[in-house]
């Protein structure tokens, strides 16, 4: 992922970031401020706070090329959260600049005042909510627990099947609020198909050194497609497709005692939101399964299928597993287009790994 030059904004993401991770920036911190690096944002995390500041990068599924177009997305962001962690995202703040940006810049060991929360002289400073003129923008998140988190607590394998069951819950009453998403059998399926083939001749090229027996398999879900038109078309009739979360992982949920929370959706493409409510449930149950915890899923599944009356065939279950397994093999691969990634061999047994998923369907269906 490339990360972009803007136009007629002097201050770089560096300063940007800088500032953002001294405490000094923050109106009510003291103390250390954890900066945390991801493929689209930067993310601060105070004692009570997380503020995300997105990157200024352009790929085939987003655009946060310009600082009106972060705007938008951080507003999107808040309000599609919401669904599911309503009193977790606090809004959307801006970073602002007050005067014009002077060339000149503190000496080494000087006192960074350019940098400080407090009103500085004019063209010397940026501010979280300032008056000045927005440079940038924020989203503002309550900081959640980190051991609270479920693939923290899978690891420490600490999981509550009470805690477990608030989440289908929770998962259950938001799919039957959805609204189902207008679209054809036809169309629903093209996408399944083009997200497969999308993900099959990426893995193929030879700059991955992926096993090409093992990508091959993944030609059984087209096929599989092509002979059971009937039953994803049963599935859009029976309204089961909407606007769900998208990226339902369990480093996105968290088991809080009252009411867990889902947090960080896919809110800058519509599209790759538009799934099979037991799709991705499906995928929770995958990424679950690899941590170490195979029985989320099927809790979760079965929680689902009490509160909803809906009981999606084994065959489907199994097609969506071995989808969602090789998009998040290319979505893996991908990883090594950034100039930053040192860490070669991790991505590359990460794709393997879920590769490996795809066979074990293959080979029992």
């Amino acid at each position: 992922m490339k990360e972009l030059r803007e136009q007629h904004n002097v201050w770089s993401l560096e300063e940007k970031v800088a500032f953002l991770s001294r405490p000094e920036a923050y109106p009510d911190v003291a103390g250390r401020v954890e900066a945390k690096q991801t493929h689209r944002s930067w993310i601060f995390l105070t004692a009570t706070h997380a503020w995300k500041l997105k990157k200024p990068v352009r790929t085939e599924y987003l655009d946060f090329s310009t600082p009106d177009a972060r705007r938008r997305d951080c507003v999107k962001e808040v309000r599609l959260n919401r669904r599911l962690a309503r009193d977790v995202y606090r809004g959307v703040v801006p970073l602002t600049a007050d005067g014009q940006r002077q060339a000149s810049r503190p000496s080494p060991g000087a006192p960074a005042r350019w940098l400080s929360r407090r009103p500085l002289p004019e063209g010397e400073g940026l501010q979280l909510n300032g008056s000045g003129q927005p440079v940038d923008w924020l989203v503002c998140m309550r900081r959640l627990p980190s051991d609270r988190m479920l693939d923290e607590v899978i690891a420490r394998r600490a999981v509550d099947e009470e805690d477990v069951l608030r989440l289908a819950s929770l998962l259950a009453g938001f799919y039957k609020r959805s609204v189902p998403v207008r679209i054809a059998g036809p169309e629903y399926r093209r996408r399944l198909a083009a997200h497969l083939e999308s993900a099959r001749n990426e893995l193929l090229k030879p700059e991955y050194r992926l096993p090409s027996n093992v990508v091959e398999d993944t030609g059984f879900e087209l096929e599989f497609l092509r002979q059971n038109q009937a039953l994803f078309d049963n599935r859009v009739q029976a309204g089961k497709i909407i606007d769900a979360h998208g990226d339902l992982r369990p480093e996105h949920i968290c088991l809080e005692p009252c009411q867990p929370v889902i947090i960080d959706c896919l809110e800058f493409n519509r599209n790759l939101r538009i799934l099979d409510a037991v799709s991705e449930i499906t995928f929770l149950a995958l990424e679950c399964e690899r941590l170490g915890a195979p029985n989320i899923g099927r809790l979760i599944l079965n929680k689902y299928s009490e509160e909803t009356g809906d009981r999606p065939s084994e065959k489907l279950l199994a097609f969506y597993k071995s989808y969602h397994a090789c998009v998040r093999a290319k979505i893996a691969v991908w990883h090594l287009k950034d100039n930053g990634i040192r860490d070669r061999d991790t991505w590359i047994t990460k794709a393997t790994d879920y590769l490996s998923v795809v066979s074990t369907v293959t080979k029992a269906a």
